[in-house]
Formats: structure tokens, C-alpha cells, sequence
């Protein structure tokens, strides 16, 4: 195939430049002539591409799509243009309207989905009751969530934001850590504050916490609450028992929102106990209000490496499971030709 020239203008929007895409001594827009063994040239905000047909092709879409990130306020380094690569590639799933998508926090900060699956499960916050985000780890769950708690807070759509973790790693182990019950569980929600520090600057946080406009909560302690005008977050709910499960969904009040988000491949719960997780799908799927939306491999917003990490494991207990599948098979023949 014979090398093709394409030229694109590249419209930047407000502040942005095209020192934005270019990266440090031109390092990002290096990598995607590596990538896609291309030569771009840059004058101004336009661009000349050369090389296969195919591949050149791929580049301006992907400097189309990295413009329109910039234009929301996104700053592009290594890691988003490697994920960014992977949605051009087909690698992930994601759209130009996904891209598009924006939730504004703080200070007009704007946080995104970054794939179809992530555009998803905001949608389905958005037109839900009660949501319930499935998935490994590093899609986004707990952080988009978080992220629509806080655009809902300072909309005042509601009046505060409850955090809620299940602390099975503790067990009894909680009676020896110092402090009251929320400095024993606290190393357990660190996840949660590390996200809110981003979305909130940190006296903020700190206010809102102490003003209890933002309050985190083991589960056990929330039996007998009911919450109206809230938004609530369920996290890494696959640790939750049946029982604590129906207990946190039926604390709903009036003008509230619940995510419960989990992986149920990384259950920490004693085998003999069954998830909540894992349960509830069997008996809310069909309520009206409840969405379950499931997120994939493909949705991994993480190192690339977290990704083939998440399928590598995936196809193991797939393998694992097909075994143990057989073995019953052998086992049951041999138990009827003894009985015969």
C-alpha cells in the first residue's frame, strides 16, 4: 500500500494550545508516530500525517479525539493517551459521545466517562434510584460515583453525601487499633477520602465532614437509619451479606440516590457465606428504578497493564471452572456405574 498524506486543523477551544498535545519536547506526539509508524508535522494548529492509509487514518481520529479532551478541560499525559490508543485501536469501547460526556464538581472541575461502558453506568446514576456499578477493579465505579455524589451536592440536588464499606478485613481485629470505631475503620476508607481530596480541596472536605454534610459509615452501623435527601454509596459491596445487603437498600428516604458498588471475583467473605452482591441481582433485576450495569476489562481506566491483568485471571477461573465442571462430570459417571 502506498504512503498517504492526510492534513487536519485541529480547533482548540478558550486557553488550549497545541502545546497541550504536543507533550514535553514532543514527547506524546512522538509516541503516536510510533505507534501507528506515521510521520506528523506540525505548523501551527494544523497537522500533516503521512504513511499507510490505514494507519494515518487512526492517528487523525486519535488527534481529533485527544483535542476534544483537552477542550474539556482534561490534561493528556502517557498513561490517557495509551488508553485513548486503546479505544482507537478497538482494544476498549468508547465513542466521541462518551468522550463528550462531562460531570462538573467543584470549582467547575470536570470529571468524564472514559469508554461506552463508563457512559453507561453514569446514565443509568443519572436516571436510577438505585444503581448497582459490577466490575473489576480500576473501571471507575467507586470513582464516578463519587464524582456524581459531589456534582449533585454542589447542584444542591441533595443535602448530603454517606459513604458506606463493609469492614470484613477487621473481623475482630478492631477491639486493638486505637480510637473510637470510625479512627479503627478509617484505614479501610482511605480509598474514598483520596478520591474526595481530588474532587474537594481538603479543608473543604474536612468541613464537610465535620458539619456532617459528608459522613462515612461502617454498614453494620446502618441499621435503623433512614435517609432522605441523600446520596449514597455502597463500596466494595461483594463483602456484604445478604442480610446487611437488604438491610442498606431498604434505608432509602425520600430524595435520595444509592450506588452499591462491587467486584464479586475479589469476595473476601468466609466461603460459607454467601454475597449480598452476588444475591441481589436474582431478586431486584426486574424492579423498576434498580439498574445493574456491568463493566468489563474494557473499561479499565488503569495502567495498561491492570487490563491484561484482569483478563489473565478472568481466563483462569474460566479454565479453573471448566476443570471442576468435568471433574463432576467423571465423579457422577462413576457413581452410576456403581450403583449399576
Amino acid at each position: 500500500m502506498s504512503p498517504v498524506k492526510q492534513k487536519i486543523h485541529l480547533d482548540f477551544k478558550e486557553d488550549h494550545s497545541i502545546a497541550e498535545l504536543l507533550g514535553h519536547k514532543d514527547k506524546l506526539i512522538k509516541q503516536i508516530e510510533e505507534e501507528y509508524n506515521v510521520n506528523i508535522f506540525v505548523l501551527g494548529n494544523d497537522v500533516e500525517i503521512s504513511g499507510k492509509k490505514n494507519n494515518v487514518d487512526k492517528a487523525a481520529k486519535l488527534l481529533n479525539d485527544l483535542v476534544l479532551q483537552i477542550n474539556l478541560g482534561q490534561r493528556i499525559n502517557e498513561d490517557q493517551l495509551d488508553d485513548s490508543i486503546g479505544l482507537i485501536n478497538g482494544k476498549r469501547s468508547g465513542n466521541k459521545e462518551a468522550l463528550s460526556s462531562q460531570i462538573i464538581i467543584n470549582g467547575g472541575k470536570k470529571i468524564k466517562p472514559r469508554t461506552e461502558g463508563q457512559k453507561r453506568y453514569t446514565d443509568a446514576i443519572k436516571g436510577n434510584t438505585i444503581v448497582f456499578g459490577i466490575g473489576p477493579a480500576g473501571t471507575g465505579k467507586t470513582y464516578l460515583a463519587l464524582a456524581m455524589a459531589v456534582s449533585s451536592l454542589c447542584q444542591n440536588e441533595i443535602g448530603r453525601i454517606i459513604l458506606v464499606k463493609p469492614v470484613v478485613e477487621a473481623g475482630e481485629k478492631l477491639g486493638y487499633l486505637p480510637g473510637d470505631i470510625y479512627d479503627k475503620v478509617s484505614p479501610y476508607l482511605k480509598p474514598l477520602y483520596d478520591a474526595l481530596y481530588e474532587m474537594l480541596d481538603v479543608e473543604i472536605f474536612q468541613q464537610y465532614m465535620d458539619m456532617g454534610i459528608i459522613e462515612v459509615v461502617p454498614l453494620a452501623y446502618m441499621r435503623g437509619r433512614t435517609l432522605n435527601d441523600s446520596f449514597i454509596i455502597l463500596d466494595e459491596a461483594q463483602n456484604a451479606s445478604p442480610e446487611q445487603m437488604k438491610m442498606f437498600l431498604t434505608r432509602l428516604g425520600f430524595g435520595s440516590k444509592v450506588v452499591i458498588t462491587g467486584d464479586i471475583t475479589q469476595i473476601d467473605l468466609p466461603r460459607e457465606k454467601e454475597s449480598g452482591l452476588v444475591l441481589v441481582r436474582e431478586i431486584l433485576q426486574e424492579v423498576n428504578g434498580i439498574e445493574f450495569v456491568e463493566l468489563t476489562s474494557k473499561d479499565v481506566i488503569r495502567h495498561k497493564l491492570v487490563q491484561k491483568i484482569v483478563d489473565a485471571y478472568k481466563s483462569y477461573e474460566d479454565h479453573k471452572e471448566a476443570e471442576q465442571k468435568e471433574t463432576n462430570k467423571e465423579d457422577d459417571s462413576k457413581k452410576e456405574q456403581i450403583q449399576k
